[in-house]
C-alpha cells in the first residue's frame, strides 16, 4: 500500500467515525422561558398576577413613628411624653370567577409603644377576611369604625374589630349595607349569645357624600346611630359628624379615650373640621367637638393637625388638641408622627 492509499483510506475511517457519532449525540434541551411577572391593572394601580395564576396580588403596607405627650401619657402613667412605633404589611388578592370577583384581604399589625402603664409590644392578625361580590366574611373592621371627621377629634367609637358577616349592595352614588358582629370579646364571661348588627347607607352627591351607620348590641340592648356629611368647599374638604347612643354597648367608646380618667360612656356628640389644603404638599386641619357623657358630663374639645407630603409615601405630621370637661377639667395633648406607607 503506498502513501496515498494510506491516507485516502484513514480519511475514510475518520470520516464514518465522525457521522457515528454525529448521529448518537445527546442534544441539549432548550430552557423553557421564564415566566416574569405581569402587571395586572383590572382592578387598580399595585396589582401583579401571581406567576402561574390568573389571581392578582397586591402587597403594601407601613411603617408609623410617633412620640407624643400629654399629662401622664408615659410609662407608670407618670411621664408626660411617650413614643410609639407600628408597622403593618397586608396582602391583597383578587380573582375573577363565575360568582364575581373573589377577593382575600390580610392585614398583619405590629406594635411598640411606652404610653400606658408598662411598655407594650405584639403583632398580631389585625384583618383576614374574604370577599364574593359585596359579601365580606372573616375578621374586618366594621362600618361603624370608619365613623368620623379628618382631624383628631373624632372619638366615639370603641374599636369594632370583629369576626363578621356583611353585605354591601353598591350602586354607584347609592351604597348599602348589613353586617352580623361575633363581639363575645366585648362581653367575656357574660351569659347568653352576644352579637352585633350593624347597618350602613351612603349617597354621593357629586364629589360630597352624606352617610349614616347604625349599630345594636343583642347583649346590652343598646345601639347607636353616626351620621356624617363631607363635601369639597373652596381649597379644602368639609366634615361634619354627629352620633347618638342609647346606653353602653360594644361600639360605644367612653371619654376615657379623651386622656382623662373617667369610664363614662358618651351620649351624643357632634364634631366639625375642615381639611385645608394649603399647598400640594401641606395639609392643615383645624377641628372642634362636643361630647355629652351618661353622667351629664359635658366635654368639649379643639385641636389643630398639620401634615406635609415630604416624598411619594413619607408624611410627616403634628397635632395638638385641647379638651375641657365639666367634672375632670382641662387636658392638653398631641404628637408628632413619621409615617412611610409602600
Amino acid at each position: 500500500m503506498n502513501i496515498k492509499s494510506l491516507l485516502i483510506g484513514s480519511a475514510a475511517a475518520l470520516a464514518a467515525v465522525s457521522g457515528a457519532q454525529a448521529a448518537d449525540a445527546i442534544v441539549a434541551a432548550e430552557p423553557e422561558p421564564l415566566e416574569y411577572v405581569r402587571v395586572c391593572d383590572a382592578f387598580g394601580a399595585g396589582y401583579f398576577y401571581i406567576p402561574g395564576t390568573e389571581t392578582c396580588l397586591r402587597i403594601g403596607g407601613e411603617v408609623r413613628f410617633t412620640v407624643g405627650f400629654g399629662e401622664d401619657v408615659g410609662a407608670d402613667e407618670t411621664s408626660d411624653w411617650y413614643s410609639a412605633t407600628r408597622g403593618r404589611v397586608f396582602f391583597d388578592t383578587k380573582s375573577d370567577s363565575e360568582l364575581g370577583t373573589i377577593g382575600t384581604y390580610i392585614r398583619l399589625q405590629g406594635n411598640y409603644s411606652s404610653e400606658g402603664g408598662v411598655p407594650s409590644s405584639g403583632v398580631s392578625l389585625e384583618q383576614a377576611y374574604i370577599t364574593v361580590g359585596g359579601l365580606k366574611a372573616g375578621k374586618a373592621l366594621t362600618w361603624w369604625d370608619d365613623i368620623g371627621i379628618n382631624g383628631e377629634l373624632d372619638a366615639f367609637d370603641n374599636a369594632t374589630n370583629f369576626n363578621t358577616v356583611s353585605y354591601l349592595y353598591d350602586a354607584g352614588a347609592f351604597r348599602i349595607g348589613l353586617g352580623v358582629d361575633d363581639i363575645s370579646n366585648v362581653w367575656v364571661g357574660a351569659p347568653g349569645n352576644e352579637i352585633g348588627f350593624q347597618a350602613y347607607a351612603q349617597v354621593d352627591f357629586g364629589a360630597s357624600n352624606l352617610a349614616l351607620r347604625g349599630v345594636y348590641d343583642t347583649e346590652a340592648e343598646e345601639g347607636a346611630l353616626y351620621a356624617t356629611l363631607v363635601a369639597p368647599i373652596g381649597p379644602g374638604e368639609l366634615n361634619i359628624g354627629a352620633g347618638w347612643s342609647s346606653g353602653v354597648n360594644a361600639y360605644v367608646g367612653s371619654y376615657r379615650d379623651l386622656g382623662l380618667t373617667s369610664g363614662w360612656s358618651y351620649e351624643w356628640t357632634v364634631s366639625a373640621s375642615y381639611a385645608l389644603k394649603a399647598t400640594d404638599k401641606l395639609t392643615i386641619t383645624p377641628s372642634a367637638a362636643y361630647w355629652e357623657t351618661e353622667n351629664n358630663d359635658d366635654i368639649w374639645g379643639v385641636g389643630l393637625l398639620a401634615e406635609y407630603q415630604l416624598a411619594t409615601g413619607l408624611k410627616v405630621g403634628a397635632t395638638v388638641d385641647y379638651k375641657d370637661s365639666d367634672l375632670l377639667g382641662d387636658n392638653t395633648s398631641g404628637w408628632v408622627r413619621l409615617t412611610r406607607s409602600f
